[in-house]
């Protein structure tokens, strides 16, 4: 779901997926745009607590697309997860993700399909109402080069992506809700 890539990688038809991946996400579960990020503390920068309620499975579809998330418990420093994206019912993609803390702050590090990792800093922790907003960064690629975790009410995820593709602006937003990691149903809290 959230895979990055480069120039030399994504094609036309990638992005036009994700242009209309964007469009539909937008219109079918509106996310609040993101506040003013601050950067975080030196305490919180260090310390993945903040990010311990990402632990479950969070789901969702948009455009033919299934897409899951589930996240282990906080555990040994290190939260660890796994994302996987149907496109009519069949695998499009998958990924290994990892929430770690470096010694530059806490890190988001994403091997999509299986193959090399990217790290994305954590740049910002900030608060838009009851939501929760956690903004990571990477300068040096293209796609994504910034993902954010929104933190919604009664159980709902918002990952933004956004970055360049094709020279140009892209942002794909991938509603979610807290579900039962075996039964899938919905779980609010």
């Amino acid at each position: 779901m959230i895979t990055p890539r480069t120039p030399r990688i994504a094609s036309g038809v990638l992005a036009a997926c994700l242009c209309g991946l964007a469009v539909v996400a937008t219109a079918q579960a509106p996310a609040p745009a993101a506040p003013a990020v601050k950067p975080p503390a030196a305490a919180e920068t260090a310390s993945l607590e903040p990010l311990a309620w990402l632990a479950g499975c969070w789901q969702g579809a948009v455009n033919m697309r299934d897409f899951r998330e589930q996240w282990m418990p906080l555990r040994g420093g290190m939260i660890l997860g796994a994302g996987h994206t149907l496109f009519e019912g069949r695998t499009q993609s998958f990924e290994y993700l990892r929430l770690e803390t470096r010694p530059d702050g806490v890190n988001y590090v994403v091997a999509p399909d299986g193959k090399g990792e990217t790290a994305f800093r954590l740049v910002g922790q900030a608060r838009d109402g009851d939501d929760e907003i956690f903004t990571f960064n990477n300068p040096r690629t293209d796609f994504p080069q910034t993902i954010i975790y929104r933190r919604g009410a009664k159980g709902r995820l918002f990952a933004h992506v956004e970055g360049k593709l094709n020279g140009a602006d892209q942002r794909v937003i991938y509603p979610m809700r807290r579900v039962d990691c075996e039964s899938g149903e919905n779980i609010e809290k």
